[in-house]
């Protein structure tokens, strides 16, 4: 059990059967009245937010969320499938649950699986990735000072905004966390 007076960021909390994680706290100390913790939950199952005021003697019990490596193996049109490193286990997810990572992650990708109470909930791909453009404008000498970008297509069907000098068959590094172009490689 966690009081409300000692939320921190990141933390996970049950409340009402639901499993939260604070994204943001604040301890507030009126000039009269009692004092209170305003927080922004974050559902983990949905990604719902949500913005509530606790005292800070309200007592909820900590949530633990488990994170295994896992691959992702193919995609049925319906079930994307993963396999754990360990146990060669495989788990079929929707694209609810993995729609985050998606469009960041091939055939045979190492990702993160995150679990509460042994049910898998969300897919997180690694914070950076090297994808091939498959479709763009071709570029042209001297593309390189302008700062202007273009539209491109992955291999993983993501649209992104590269820049000009970019071209098909490239392999590119994106930010998985802003789904932005970071470099050529």
């Amino acid at each position: 059990m966690i009081m409300a007076g000692d939320f921190r960021k990141g933390v996970t909390v049950e409340i009402d059967g639901v499993v939260w994680s604070i994204s943001d706290f604040q301890h507030v100390k009126p000039g009269k009245g009692a004092a209170f913790v305003r927080t922004r939950l974050k559902n983990v199952m949905t990604g719902a937010v949500l913005e509530r005021t606790f005292s800070p003697t309200d007592k909820y019990p900590l949530a633990h969320i488990e994170t295994k490596d896992m691959e992702y193996l193919y995609s049925d049109g319906e079930l994307y499938y993963f396999m754990d490193i360990e146990t060669y286990e495989q788990i079929p997810l929707n694209f609810e649950q993995v729609e985050d990572a998606i469009d960041f992650i091939k055939e045979n990708d190492q990702v993160k699986m995150r679990f509460y109470k042994g049910s898998a909930f969300s897919v997180e791909a690694p914070n950076f990735v090297e994808l091939k453009v498959t479709e763009t404008e071709p570029g042209f000498k001297g593309d390189t000072a302008t700062g202007t970008t273009k539209p491109a297509v992955l291999e993983t069907g993501y649209h992104i905004a590269v820049p000009l000098f970019v071209n098909e068959g490239d392999i590119i590094r994106i930010d998985t966390r802003t789904g932005e172009y970071m470099s050529r490689v």
